[in-house]
């Protein structure tokens, strides 16, 4: 049985690294190079899903990684499809969504494993998320409402924390304290694989109706609604840059973000006033894209 570095006994487990890759070559470089340097202790499998990158990012993870389990889509699945389609074949009792333009630690993936098998009634981990300039990013948000939502975009949140306003961006999060969290950014999140039985498919988890945006957060909604809380903890530092492959088509991102969220909302807060809303949320997408798009399109 292995130890983390507190000393704590790790249980033998299997750990399947997922990472979905759409043209960030240097910075699925840089991830892959981290977990090559600081891998777990136990056995583990690394599996990278190429949405037909154009920058020869699939070339690079075989020429330079055979180590790596690489799967070649055919086309741009979109993040959801593209995990879906790494979880179809990963091997692992624990698996880790990684986005690629991140940095893993020493030890971080051990610790993970630890608090999150520590934490019974937990389905999934987070972790602290950290730029290139050592600053604590906000990742951690509540489920979405409508009420938490408006009260984000008029700036109100921060003036009434504890309200239904500011139960969107939790503006009160402490980042320093490892606690239960409603959801964390899908950029590092550790799932039991038992825990993703309880909510539909272990290999097929995320739901294609959100190909790009909140369908992390659809995931985590349905493991809290069984009962299996997010841990976020503090101690499992990840390096992130952040938005490598969104910043390439904004225009279309925004909408298919602002869509997302009118998706999740209808999914799980049905109202009579949600078409009023959807007009608000299209106008607020229409302003930040500063024009239309149809936005993802696989």
């Amino acid at each position: 049985m292995s130890t983390v570095p507190g000393g704590y006994p790790l249980p033998t487990t299997m750990l399947s690294v997922l990472i979905v890759n759409w043209n960030s070559r240097e910075e699925l470089r840089n991830c892959l190079h981290s977990l090559r340097q600081f891998p777990p202790s136990q056995k583990h499998e690394v599996i990278v899903v190429d949405n037909q990158s154009t920058d020869d990012s699939a070339d690079l993870v075989a020429s330079t990684f055979p180590e790596v389990r690489l799967i070649r889509a055919d086309s741009n699945l979109g993040y959801a499809k593209g995990n879906n389609l790494a979880f179809t074949h990963a091997s692992g009792d624990l698996l880790l969504t990684l986005n690629p333009d991140t940095v893993i630690r020493d030890g971080a993936l051990d610790l993970a494993i630890q608090e999150l098998l520590a934490h019974e009634d937990a389905g999934a981990l987070g972790a602290k998320l950290v730029g290139v300039d050592g600053k604590t990013q906000a990742s951690v948000r509540g489920f979405p409402t409508v009420l938490g939502i408006i009260g984000n975009l008029l700036g109100i949140d921060h003036l009434m924390p504890r309200t239904p306003f500011g139960s969107y961006r939790l503006p009160t999060f402490n980042y320093d304290v490892s606690q239960w969290a409603p959801q964390p950014m899908g950029t590092f999140l550790l799932f039991r694989r038992e825990a993703l039985s309880e909510v539909g498919s272990a290999s097929a988890p995320f739901d294609s109706a959100f190909p790009i945006f909140f369908n992390e957060v659809d995931l985590l909604k349905r493991l809290y609604d069984k009962g299996l809380k997010c841990w976020y903890s503090a101690d499992v530092i990840v390096e992130h840059l952040g938005g490598v492959s969104t910043r390439q088509v904004r225009k279309s991102m925004i909408w298919e973000s602002h869509r997302s969220l009118m998706r999740y909302l209808k999914k799980h807060r049905p109202s009579p006033l949600l078409p009023l809303f959807g007009v608000f949320v299209s106008l607020g997408a229409l302003f930040r894209a500063r024009g239309f798009s149809h936005g993802f399109r696989p």
